[in-house]
């Protein structure tokens, strides 16, 4: 007997980075400007005991510009790993564009399909741990963020971190897409996630 393959995906929480996972200072260009936000690990904490994964996908265009090297990029995904590990928290995935199309560094400089609000790394994460796109939910602190979600077939939930208050107030106005849920914060973002899909 044949399975629905539909039946074995999941739906996932994609979790935008800077602003929604760490503090937003810009360019995260040395690991001691990545402080991860309160409340964070204990969010993905909440989602590993619902059995949802959770998936960073994060717009990197410091790569491309010069900011900073790969290498940087690495440290700081490792101390991420770590950080959330010493609190009992895991990811299941991250994502990153490094490109933007006037990249300083040649082989990062193209408009690709993966720098938000394109859908290429909400798609190659669905793609890679079998995730049902329309049910999941894409958080950030940027309209980007949503837009991404809405165009990839996920609900765009809005967190006021970051980005977020600004966006809320001086940008969603004037923007068709506007958000299934507003919150605080990503552990309250996930907690509406969690009572939606219980």
């Amino acid at each position: 007997m044949m399975k629905d393959c539909n039946a074995m995906k999941r739906p996932a929480v994609f979790l935008d980075r800077d602003g929604t996972i760490n503090e937003q200072m810009g360019y995260v260009n040395h690991i001691s400007r990545f402080v991860l936000l309160p409340g964070v690990a204990q969010a993905i904490r909440r989602l590993n005991e619902h059995d949802i994964p959770a998936v960073v996908v994060t717009n990197q265009s410091g790569l491309a510009r010069g900011y900073f090297p790969a290498s940087l990029l690495d440290e700081v995904h490792a101390e991420l790993v770590r950080l959330l590990a010493a609190e009992g928290a895991r990811l299941d995935g991250i994502y990153v564009c490094p490109h933007h199309p006037e990249a300083k560094v040649e082989q990062y400089r193209q408009a690709c399909r993966c720098r938000k609000p394109q859908t290429g790394l909400l798609e190659q994460a669905a793609a890679e741990l079998d995730l049902d796109l329309a049910r999941s939910f894409m958080v950030g602190d940027r309209w980007s963020d949503l837009e991404c979600g809405v165009r990839a077939g996920a609900a765009p939930v809005l967190v006021l971190t970051g980005y977020g208050r600004g966006e809320l107030e001086f940008i969603g106005p004037h923007k068709k897409i506007q958000p299934a849920l507003v919150a605080a914060n990503l552990l309250d973002a996930v907690e509406q996630i969690i009572r939606l899909n219980t």
